[in-house]
């Protein structure tokens, strides 16, 4: 992927923010609300782009405003796509992303199996050693926390999207 392609990353400011140790994140559940609007289910790191392509197909601006908001929907895209790839590291098979809407907001969800794992903001890490997918949720989020259901985890984050969109 070259640059040009690449999904807008985190302000550099950001990386001091980073805590020496891992801290824990809210645990609770997304309010209420939220309409279901699309779903993936995945199984292995290979289908990340595919996630993200129809992440960003969902997400797609309409009407005269499509170069006002470009990065909008690809940073929605790359937080997704980075709580997906926590949960296909971390925790068990299958990993399901969920989209849901209400008003001008959006509620990413995503599940695995590993009911006994519990998500962390990762401390400071070496360039390049990850455990930067929370800590990107909490700068490009509204909200983020996690929970548990009938054997699934769920790490969720909503993300204020003050453009229209489709569907």
């Amino acid at each position: 992927m070259s640059t040009e392609d690449s999904p807008p990353g985190p302000d550099p400011a950001f990386f001091n923010e980073i805590e020496e140790m891992d801290g824990d994140i809210s645990r609770s559940r997304p309010p209420a609300g939220f309409e279901p609007h699309s779903s993936w289910t995945l199984s292995s790191a290979d289908e990340l782009s595919r996630l993200r392509a129809g992440l960003m197909e969902a997400l797609s601006v309409t009407g005269d405003d499509d170069d006002q908001l470009p990065d909008i929907p690809a940073k929605l895209a790359l937080l997704a796509t980075e709580l997906a790839t926590n949960a296909l590291k971390h925790g068990l098979p299958p990993t399901i992303v969920e989209l849901a809407r209400k008003g001008d907001q959006w509620l990413i969800d995503v599940a695995d199996h590993d009911v006994d794992s519990v998500p962390v903001y990762a401390g400071v890490r070496v360039p390049g050693a990850g455990g930067l997918g929370l800590h990107l949720a909490r700068l490009l989020s509204v909200e983020v926390g996690w929970y548990t259901g009938t054997g699934t985890k769920h790490v969720w984050a909503i993300f204020a999207a003050p453009w229209p969109l489709r569907g």
